[in-house]
């Protein structure tokens, strides 16, 4: 394939990420709404944090419930300190997964986010992730990178690291 057909290829898959998405937010409950994830944008979004923190996440059900809910409120502040094209292009991917059709076109992801478990979650993360669709691939490292920048922003989950934290100045 040229590199001009690419990105021709580039262009139009995330114009039509963000008409589907658009589209979809005004149609269905969108995932963002005021500055706060609603209660879709939560769903999906911690579906993938149970996900891609696993390990991480505290191993007992009432703990863990804590930390995703402490996630996502970060989730949340997270997204309002991106620039507002971001916000919404971000918003479209998420109100795209949030619905059955967008789920399964993007993730391959047959159960509700919510019911899914860990491994059918991580499968379906992993196959946008090897996708030879760069729009899949695109998707699956923003969820990821958001989720890792999200959780790891608190002091409190450092030490699952190994990370002391920063080293103070004198």
């Amino acid at each position: 394939m040229q590199r001009r057909t690419l990105l021709k290829l580039g262009v139009a898959t995330g114009t039509a990420l963000a008409l589907i998405g658009g589209s979809v937010s005004l149609l269905h409950e969108p995932a963002w709404r005021d500055g706060r994830l609603t209660d879709a944008g939560r769903a999906v979004l911690g579906a993938v944090a149970r996900a891609v923190l696993d390990g991480s996440l505290p191993a007992a059900l009432a703990p863990r419930e804590i930390a995703l809910a402490a996630h996502l409120d970060r989730m949340d502040a997270t997204l309002r300190a991106l620039p507002t094209a971001m916000q919404r292009e971000i918003a479209d991917l998420l109100a795209l997964l949030a619905i059955p059709p967008g789920r399964l076109a993007l993730a391959g992801l047959t159960t509700d986010w919510p019911r899914a478990d860990v491994l059918q979650l991580q499968s379906a993360l992993q196959g946008m992730r090897a996708s030879r669709v760069s729009l899949r691939q695109q998707a699956y490292h923003a969820l990821r990178d958001l989720t890792h920048g999200a959780y790891f922003a608190d002091s409190a989950t450092w030490s699952q690291l190994g990370y002391p934290g920063p080293t103070p100045i004198d």
